[in-house]
């Protein structure tokens, strides 16, 4: 069946991405030509399927790690896995084709945790036969779910899933894995770019000008939407679940003292290569500075303008502190290309452009530039999946941290 896939000079491919703002699964139906290195893609059809909302419930609650179980983990395990099934029949549909007529699925699944920091193996173990570049017992570790094999099973076509865990095996932190598709997509020859991810979480990818694919670095920024949203949700007590447009954030005042002691986090001090998530930013944090928010009297308004300037510093931050002396010796940086849910909370985008507007930056959203924002992350799970069903290298070493290239992700069929 591979060896039939692998000959074929057009690939179908679906894409499955659900973040970690848990509003629903991302389906993109792609057409890959040639090599999966030369990054011919074109979308076919796009659409976003909500999470019901006890889904939803259930998904949140197995990232509070002092609760969950095993029991709730493998049955959410396999009943993602259906509704990610479920989702390629649903964007097969809407293209027009019969799922006959797709090759694969490539799906990320959802991340119930991430601990990327290397940890000691506690047990004593005979040194491996192989001949390692790092400490054999050290390791991160991650957990994405949603069932491959029942996704394969249900769709009858293979699926190639759980795509961290290989990176981190030799000493990667699995995050981000969106630059190696953004590398192949978006390099250019003449111009310096940079790729802002605003989901739960924010990332950025530099690609230099002329850029080799060792050259690529990448890392998380830091929080992108995910305290946004959940203050919204506790100040609305669960009438909204994000700022529209940012219209709430755009009526209040920054809380300067606030926000001084949010940047202080020392998440922003680390140097890259580095990730985060909900561990760092999630419900615990936004929780707390809800509670204090209340404490000092300050309104929602006040408090989405706060958040949403935090998220705008953070990708200020990142590219003062660990991109700017870098790339200004080779080539100052001219674009920065915003995808994801934030890009459509046009106080956030604004207060960007104006954080970036010093250092002569363009700051455009990927609709600006012909691609898809909300499609972005699921097209890359289908390159990703591409890469592997052709048994080709799909880590970015300098990106992750790893030791040595790998091929990443499982194959179901």
């Amino acid at each position: 069946m591979l060896e039939h896939i692998r000959s074929k000079k057009t690939r179908r491919v679906v894409g499955l991405m659900s973040g970690t703002s848990v509003d629903g699964i991302d389906s993109a139906l792609v057409e890959i030509t040639g090599d999966p290195m030369d990054g011919n893609v074109k979308l076919i059809a796009f659409e976003n399927n909500p999470f019901p909302e006890e889904v939803k419930d259930m998904i949140i609650s197995l990232f509070d790690t002092k609760h969950a179980n095993v029991e709730q983990l493998g049955y959410m395990n396999v009943l993602l896995g259906e509704l990610y099934a479920k989702a390629v029949f649903s964007v097969v549909h809407k293209a027009g084709l019969m799922i006959g007529d797709v090759d694969f699925v490539g799906s990320h699944g959802q991340t119930v945790y991430h601990h990327p920091e290397i940890c000691t193996f506690p047990l004593e173990l005979k040194e491996y036969p192989s001949d390692s570049q790092r400490d054999s017992y050290s390791f991160g570790y991650t957990m994405q779910i949603g069932e491959g094999a029942v996704i394969a099973a249900r769709t009858g076509i293979p699926c190639v899933s759980d795509f961290r865990v290989a990176d981190m095996a030799v000493g990667g932190q699995g995050a981000p894995l969106v630059p190696f598709t953004e590398y192949l997509l978006y390099r250019k020859e003449d111009k310096t770019v940079l790729l802002q991810n605003i989901g739960g979480i924010g990332n950025i990818t530099v690609l230099p000008k002329s850029c080799s694919q060792e050259e690529v670095y990448a890392f998380d920024t830091g929080p992108g939407n995910m305290i946004i949203d959940g203050l919204i949700h506790l100040f609305t007590n669960g009438e909204k679940s994000y700022d529209i447009g940012g219209e709430v954030a755009a009526r209040g005042q920054v809380n300067k003292g606030l926000l001084d002691t949010m940047c202080s986090n020392s998440y922003f001090a680390m140097k890259p290569p580095k990730s985060t998530g909900r561990e760092l930013f999630g419900k615990e944090y936004y929780t707390n500075l809800f509670h204090k928010m209340r404490e000092q009297n300050i309104s929602m308004e006040d408090a989405l303008a706060t958040a949403t300037e935090f998220t705008a510093w953070s990708i200020e931050d990142s590219y003062r502190q660990f991109i700017m002396e870098k790339e200004i010796k080779r080539s100052s940086a001219s674009q920065l290309i915003i995808g994801g849910g934030g890009s459509y909370n046009h106080t956030l985008i604004g207060k960007i452009k104006l954080r970036m507007e010093p250092f002569g930056i363009e700051v455009l959203t990927q609709e600006d530039v012909g691609f898809n924002s909300d499609a972005k992350e699921a097209v890359a799970f289908a390159m990703l999946a591409d890469c592997a069903i052709a048994g080709k290298y799909n880590n970015m070493q300098l990106v992750t941290g790893a030791c040595k290239p790998v091929v990443m992700g499982k194959i179901s069929l």
